[in-house]
Order: structure tokens, then C-alpha cells, then sequence
């Protein structure tokens, strides 16, 4: 079983991105083998300053070694630093079908109205996903409900490169359930939008560097209802900003919600908020002195990126070798 997954470099990590992937990603090593890369290849769907994005990928991977990325245990490595995905990306677009991606949702959503005015790269990068899991035949993939249809492209994509040219070379990967389930974090100050670094005020996100002042703080502030807590998640119905804050310390303390709110029913915010408070204070205080030696130490960083390029590499040759082979590019 090896599970490969990726995550955007996009720097001012926040609460969002610890509970929703991270944290996950945490359990996992101990679960499978793992490979997790920076995807900066697929940061460049987005308009962005390159010295950034060089910056954000040691940020994001001092966050992930922080949060408990073992890289003794698991793969880390920049998206950039194995050429072979993007070889085989080419390869296998020969294979995708236009209908297919077309059907893609993300680039409905992300492209907004103006589709002409979109790039390429927005319309084809669920390809080069495809190829990120192909290239090293993982069985699985931790995905959300919005990266299913990722996966079921990446099969379709798997199987008919095998039927095409008559070979069992790629593996259609799984999605994978392991590792507990990633929490959907939203803004603190609007329960109905996610947790974002691109939206305009800080109060509505918990960033990964901040103090432990700032961060009950921003939990005081966070908007909620006067209403007392329920005894059940059924009692949060309708109540979004309830719900999130409720949800943000199950996950922390890795219960589920009834089991939070068996603690607090009855209560309202005015108990159940320095709770919170307390809890992302005692979770987040030694991970971020942690970020914050590693950001510094941009040696160590290189280092452990480049040690697991070279074996992400290592794995990916002979699958690649055997595509070229399969379509007639080598002997």
C-alpha cells in the first residue's frame, strides 16, 4: 500500500490547512508509506511572484515538518524537483480525453465566467494530478469531497492507458479513508465560508505563527449566537459559526462533536471559548516555535527536499521507463 498526496505551497499557513490535511497526514505516516509533495507546478495556475513561491515552499515545508512530518518516515520533496511527473503529464494527456476534463468542476468554479481568459494549465492540471499518483502506482489517495472526481479521472486515466496499449503498468488508485477525517475549518468570522489566508481581515483565521495572545484573541472575537450549546451535533443545525468553532475543538482533541458538546451543554460561548482558546494555545505554541527555528535553518529545509527528491525519483524511473516503452518512445 503506498498513499502519494500533495498540497499547494501558498505560505501564512493557517488553522484551516493543520486540521484539514496536515494533522492527517501526521497519522498517516505511521499508517502506510507515504510520499508528500509541495506542489509548486501546480502553484503556477495562479498568478504569483516567483521569489514567493520559492519562499512558500520551505515555509510549507518547515509547517509540515513541524506539525510532525517525520522525513525519516515519509517522502517529502518539491513538485519542481522530479521532472518525471511532468514527462509523464505529457504522456498522459495524450491519453485523457477532452469530455473528460470538461467535466471538471474546480475549473468551472476557478475560472469563473471568462473560460477564454483561463490558462491552459488551469484546464489540464487534473492530468498532471493524475500523473502525480500514476508515477509512483499508489493504491491510495487522501482526497476530499471536493477531489473525488480527481481520483475517478485519474482511474479512467489509468485503465484506459493500460486497455490502449495491452500493458498492467498503472495501478487505479483509491481514495483512502485512513488517518482520521480531515476537519473543514471555516472563518471565524462567517461559519459559511472556509478559513482562507485571501481573505481581507486576520481575525477570521487562526495563522500557524501567531502568538499565543493573538490567538484568544481572535477566539473571543469570533462571531457566534447567544444560544446555549446542545447536547448533540443535530443541535448545531443552522447554526454555522456554532458548528465551526465546536468542530475546530473536536478535531483538536481528535473526538467527535457530541462528544465536545457532552462537556459543554448547556453552556454558551462565554464558557466554551477560553476552552478553545486553551486548546489551540496548547496545540499551536510548541508547533509554531518549531516553524519558527526551521524557517530559519533553510539549510536543513534544502537538504531534506533534496534528499526526497532523489528518492522520489528513484521510485518514479521505472514507471516512467515503462510508459515510454508502452507508447513507443524507447526500446
Amino acid at each position: 500500500m503506498r498513499v502519494v498526496s500533495g498540497i499547494q505551497p501558498t505560505g501564512d499557513l493557517h488553522l484551516g490547512n493543520l486540521l484539514g490535511a496536515i494533522l492527517r497526514w501526521v497519522k498517516m505516516q505511521d499508517e502506510t508509506e507515504c510520499l508528500f509533495f509541495l506542489a509548486d507546478m501546480h502553484a503556477l495556475t495562479i498568478e504569483g511572484e516567483p521569489a514567493q513561491l520559492r519562499r512558500n515552499v520551505r515555509e510549507m515545508a518547515a509547517a509540515l515538518i513541524a506539525s510532525g512530518i517525520d522525513p525519516e518516515k515519509s517522502t517529502v520533496f518539491a513538485h519542481s524537483h522530479v521532472p518525471e511527473h511532468a514527462e509523464l503529464q505529457w504522456i498522459l494527456s495524450c491519453t485523457a480525453r477532452m469530455g473528460w476534463l470538461n467535466r471538471m468542476t474546480q475549473f468551472k468554479a476557478k475560472s469563473g465566467k471568462n473560460k477564454e481568459a483561463a490558462s491552459v494549465g488551469l484546464f489540464t492540471y487534473p492530468v498532471l494530478q493524475a500523473a502525480d499518483v500514476l508515477l509512483y502506482n499508489a493504491t491510495h489517495v487522501p482526497v476530499g469531497d471536493d477531489q473525488k472526481q480527481h481520483i475517478e479521472l485519474a482511474r479512467d486515466i489509468a485503465m484506459k492507458f493500460n486497455n490502449d496499449f495491452n500493458v498492467e503498468l498503472f495501478t487505479a488508485p483509491e481514495p483512502y479513508i485512513g488517518g482520521g477525517t480531515a476537519a473543514r475549518v471555516m472563518s471565524l468570522r462567517d461559519g459559511t465560508e472556509k478559513m482562507s489566508k485571501s481573505a481581507e481581515s486576520d481575525m477570521t483565521r487562526i495563522n500557524l505563527t501567531d502568538d499565543d495572545d493573538t490567538i484568544a484573541t481572535k477566539i473571543k472575537k469570533a462571531r457566534t449566537d447567544p444560544e446555549p450549546l446542545p447536547g448533540n451535533a443535530e443541535g448545531l443545525e443552522g447554526r454555522a459559526e456554532a458548528r465551526n468553532l465546536v468542530g475546530i475543538m473536536a478535531a483538536l482533541t481528535d473526538r467527535d462533536i457530541d462528544e465536545v458538546l457532552g462537556d459543554f451543554e448547556g453552556q454558551g460561548f462565554g464558557a466554551f471559548k477560553p476552552a478553545l482558546a486553551d486548546a489551540l494555545i496548547a496545540r499551536l505554541s510548541p508547533l509554531r516555535s518549531r516553524l519558527l527555528e526551521l524557517r530559519e535553518d533553510t539549510a536543513q529545509l534544502d537538504s531534506i527536499l533534496d534528499s526526497g527528491a532523489q528518492k522520489a525519483r528513484e521510485l518514479a524511473a521505472p514507471t516512467l521507463a515503462e510508459a515510454k516503452k508502452a507508447v513507443g518512445l524507447s526500446r
